[in-house]
């Protein structure tokens, strides 16, 4: 315990100060089957998550060194169950530039050039955020390799859903989520009273960093809008009866339990173009499993992997 909060106190000096004067030492603190996770590694994951989380910086010593350990491993996780699978992983430029294009946007910059600049200003590597990017495309695509075939989409469903619709004018959502686990369901009561408690004291965002397993995590939870259609009946007649700034009691969801949030709603005119809203739907329901198998796989390789603190 000493040494993790002197480890802690290290990468604060450091980051408070930022001078040359200042250096930490680069140590070995776990092994992730042959990879090693260093100090630098968790200082360069807290320059990361704070850049897209500016609140991340109320958070004590200790819940800033969780959050980045937790993301750190679960990106190392990734990638090596990445390249167990793939012999040459690579994303193509031009998708990886629509996906950094993604993050730029939700901190409110106009273009990839204040991108750059902004990490800079924050002492982050734009290549390393590149590669961070990359495992996850790559991850996404992994798992779209192993579970497209088991996606259930009932389009003629889908198709009668949306000619029966008859508002003319529904809601979106502007969500962010936490998912999360626990052992058995009696330690659900627990696990969503802390996570309630969090969210009361340091907002939601916070909470999403320090206990959701979701892929939205390092950015505070953001799903972004969700058009009401597309959600299940058992959602839409919760999140129908809340209003903004609400938050959910845990869902049960496939690989954990869900809250879900709103932040802003809106109301949109129907265009009732059916074929292109059934595309737009189809779309959605496919993400929303490849979600839910991702999690569940990943839960699943992380037992297979040896992790140690050094």
């Amino acid at each position: 315990m000493c040494r993790k909060i002197h480890l802690i106190y290290l990468i604060l000096i450091f980051l408070i100060f930022g001078s040359n004067s200042f250096s930490i030492e680069n140590k070995i603190i776990f092994k992730v089957d042959q990879e090693i996770i260093t100090s630098i590694d968790l200082e360069n994951e807290y320059r990361y998550l704070i850049a897209l989380n500016k609140n991340i910086r109320n958070l004590s010593d200790d819940e800033i060194f969780e959050i980045s350990k937790k993301s750190v491993l679960r990106e190392k996780i990734k990638k090596i169950v990445i390249f167990n699978n793939f012999k040459q992983p690579k994303i193509p430029e031009e998708y990886l530039d629509i996906l950094i294009k993604n993050i730029y946007q939700k901190i409110n910059l106009k273009n990839n050039e204040e991108f750059k600049e902004y990490l800079e200003i924050n002492k982050i590597d734009y290549q390393d955020v590149k590669k961070k990017i990359e495992i996850e495309a790559l991850w996404n695509q992994l798992i779209m390799l192993k579970f497209e075939s088991k996606i259930k989409i009932n389009k003629d469903q889908i198709k009668k859903n949306i000619i029966n619709q008859k508002k003319t004018i529904t809601k979106s959502y502007l969500l962010s989520e936490i998912l999360f686990e626990v052992s058995n369901s009696k330690n659900l009561t627990k696990a969503y009273s802390e996570i309630k408690n969090i969210i009361n004291e340091k907002g939601f965002d916070i909470a999403a960093l320090s206990h959701s397993i979701s892929n939205t995590a390092s950015i505070g939870g953001e799903i972004g809008w969700v058009d009401e259609g597309s959600l299940n009946k058992k959602l839409k007649k919760v999140l129908d009866e809340m209003k903004k700034n609400e938050f959910t009691k845990p869902i049960t969801v496939p690989g954990g339990f869900l809250i879900l949030k709103i932040n802003q709603i809106k109301e949109i005119e129907n265009e009732q173009n059916i074929e292109d809203e059934i595309q737009k739907m189809i779309k959605i329901k496919k993400n929303n499993q490849l979600s839910q198998f991702s999690i569940i796989y990943f839960n699943k390789v992380k037992k297979d992997i040896n992790i140690n603190e050094i």
